[in-house]
């Protein structure tokens, strides 16, 4: 298998496992500090180091559903810059829906018997470069 066949099946990996990553990535922005759209967009490219790349249209989707779920709450806010901006914060219930997730899902890559498999990966992939 060439390294370009590896780098085609990772794209395709990452663009299913990516999809649903947003519904992570927003409450996490979110737990810091209110937030607009646009500004989450850019954000969750820089902390993600490029990894995620996301659209506006996506974010405000992913807004309208948390917000009707009572995941965030959004309130107009005078922006510096022109007009007013629809802000965006955590709920106390997008908290704990986190919190959970983070526990469940995230946790475990630390977990010793995972983390050490990762790891031997890791350590493999460099010797044989």
């Amino acid at each position: 298998m060439t390294k370009d066949d590896i780098g085609e099946l990772l794209n395709k990996w990452e663009e299913t496992y990516k999809k649903g990553l947003l519904s992570f990535w927003i409450p996490l922005l979110l737990n810091e500090r209110p937030s607009y759209p646009y500004e989450m967009s850019a954000e969750v490219v820089k902390i993600s180091q490029g990894t995620i790349s996301v659209d506006d249209n996506s974010v405000y989707r992913a807004l309208n559903r948390f917000e009707s779920a009572g995941i965030v709450h959004s309130e107009m806010q005078q922006s510096n810059t022109g007009p007013q901006r629809r802000y965006y914060s955590l709920t106390q219930k997008g908290l704990g829906l986190l919190t959970e997730f983070i526990k469940r899902n995230i946790q475990v890559f630390s977990v010793p018997p995972v983390a050490e498999r990762i790891s031997n990966i890791l350590q493999i992939q460099n010797t044989s470069i």
